[in-house]
């Protein structure tokens, strides 16, 4: 078993243990599964079902709570008689073991209690792929073969039978556990256990010193802006390839944007490009890590150094990308992510900005919190903003971060799906990580040569028919009317942004949809 592999099993059992941890009812009703359909719901053997007689006559519960390669699920019905029990578990080749423990009999119940197990296992764990646990078992009837059926018949689905979408997080009972605890418990003295915890571990992962939770990426954008005294008068270099959000947030402070290309490879700023449009005006470029492609920092920092400008990273999409083995986020006076909806890591919104320079931080906190002067309660001496995160969010955002390696696994599982199904295809490029990076693909991403047999607006219509929803990447920004002069978009940001399209990069994406995406693509351009 390779080393990355192992960690990823390591993944698994992690999230095995923390459903088995519950000691009183509460925390075991967190983890709880739905069975919406029957009005019932799994709930994880743990450690308070240790020493119960009763149930010890139908499960070896010993066996099932100490092991780390596995977890058990008592089936309720909705009178919370346990109807059936389950067990899933994990083997070195990370594939995932489903057995029928026990059951009443072979009813509706039981299926749906299976299918629901085996669709949760596939959204929340990185596995290769679940199985019905092998042999037969007493009774009246075969429960691995009825088990067997059930997931043939899932498997028999058409992928195609409703709308595949371009995004979608993975939820897990973690974030469940986290949340709800601090829906409960999370106000006055404990109003920011969970704003602490995810700042301090956010700032570890990236290997930064300070972290502020915000309310957006965007704001996490402005308030570095605002912390570097930058303001009307002065110029930030930002990527023409990207989300408005980025040169809004200059904006925002009363500085002018100026836009720089973008390289085709990657997507990501244009060191050359960004290089010839710097005047004594320019006081920061912000590169963007591109649909979650690191950008080439070695140049970036080699440029801000020789020319004496501020780095502002925005590496909202970036959550664990990395630029030769340094994750990306640590490396400008400022770095802002994102947690917004359909990003890797999620809050519903939300954002943090991460720094290394104790000075700059303080300045960055000031700003954060109003203007207040720290030594004075409500004494207010400076600019301030309020872009603040909850801490309910930053209880989802905690329980997020602690699954990010396997959430970026199952993004690179999904991109080589891709590059796997579309190999040969002509005419499209995909979106590849360059020579030192490691890219989180975010977004899996393609660009259509101007040749190709159809335009990228006309394949993203014709594959909206067949429900596969995409969607296109960022039009070059210097073309919005909102900037208050005219200008001329950068050539090749005006290129990816006219043919690159996002196609379905959801992180619970089975392997049968991207399957299924990569036909019709294949279809549409060659047949």
């Amino acid at each position: 078993m390779s080393g990355k592999t192992q960690g990823l099993v390591r993944a698994v059992q992690r999230q095995f243990a923390f459903l088995r941890q519950a000691a009183g009812l509460e925390a075991l009703f967190a983890r709880n599964i739905s069975l919406a359909a029957s009005g019932g719901a799994l709930l994880p053997l743990a450690e308070l079902h240790r020493g119960d007689p009763a149930l010890a006559a139908m499960v070896p519960v010993a066996e099932w709570l100490d092991p780390p390669d596995r977890v058990a699920f008592l089936a309720l019905d909705r009178g919370q008689k346990a109807f059936a029990g389950l067990g899933l578990v994990v083997h070195d080749d990370l594939t995932l073991v489903l057995s029928v423990l026990f059951c009443d009999d072979g009813d509706d119940r039981v299926t749906e209690a299976v299918s629901v197990l085996a669709k949760w296992a596939e959204d929340t764990l990185f596995i290769t792929h679940v199985s019905a646990g092998e042999g037969a078992f007493p009774g009246l009837w075969d429960k691995s073969r009825f088990i067997q059926g059930i997931f043939q018949s899932g498997q028999a689905r058409t992928a195609g039978e409703s709308l595949i979408l371009t995004a979608g997080p993975s939820i897990s009972a973690r974030e469940t556990v986290y949340a709800s605890d601090a829906a409960k418990y999370g106000w006055n003295r404990e109003w920011s256990k969970y704003l602490t915890r995810f700042e301090q571990d956010f700032a570890a992962f990236i290997g930064v010193g300070h972290a502020l939770a915000c309310s957006s990426g965007t704001g996490a954008l402005t308030i570095a802006l605002t912390a570097l005294d930058i303001g009307p008068g002065d110029e930030v270099i930002v990527p023409d390839l990207t989300w408005v959000a980025t040169a809004n947030a200059v904006r925002y402070v009363g500085a002018t944007p100026v836009f720089a290309d973008v390289e085709l490879d990657t997507w990501n700023i244009d060191i050359l490009s960004a290089e010839a449009l710097i005047t004594p005006r320019i006081k920061a470029i912000m590169p963007v890590h591109m649909y979650g492609h690191p950008a080439r920092m070695d140049g970036v920092m080699a440029l801000a150094r020789k020319r004496g400008l501020y780095v502002v990273e925005d590496a909202a999409p970036a959550i664990g990308a990395e630029w030769h083995g340094r994750r990306c986020g640590g490396f400008g006076d400022f770095a802002a992510f994102s947690f917004q909806g359909a990003k890797l890591l999620v809050t519903g919104e939300g954002g943090m900005l991460v720094c290394n320079n104790p000075q700059l931080y303080e300045k960055a906190l000031k700003v954060w919190d109003q203007g207040r002067n720290p030594t004075r309660t409500f004494w207010i001496d400076g600019h301030g903003l309020k872009y603040k995160m909850a801490n309910v969010q930053a209880a989802v955002g905690l329980g997020q971060l602690e699954r990010c390696a396997e959430l970026v696994a199952m993004k690179r599982r999904v991109f080589g799906w891709y590059a796997e199904g579309l190999r040969g295809v002509p005419d499209i490029h995909l979106n590849r990580e360059t020579a030192g990076a490691h890219s989180i693909y975010w977004m899996s991403s393609l660009r259509l040569d101007e040749g190709a047999r159809m335009s990228r607006d006309d394949l993203g219509a014709a594959l909206k028919k067949r429900n596969v929803d995409t969607r296109p990447v960022f039009p070059a920004i210097s073309q919005y009317p909102i900037w208050g002069r005219e200008l001329a978009p950068q050539p090749v940001a005006l290129r990816v942004g006219r043919q690159g399209m996002n196609l379905p990069s959801g992180v619970c994406l089975r392997r049968e949809q991207v399957d299924y995406v990569c036909r019709q693509i294949r279809e549409l351009l060659m047949s």
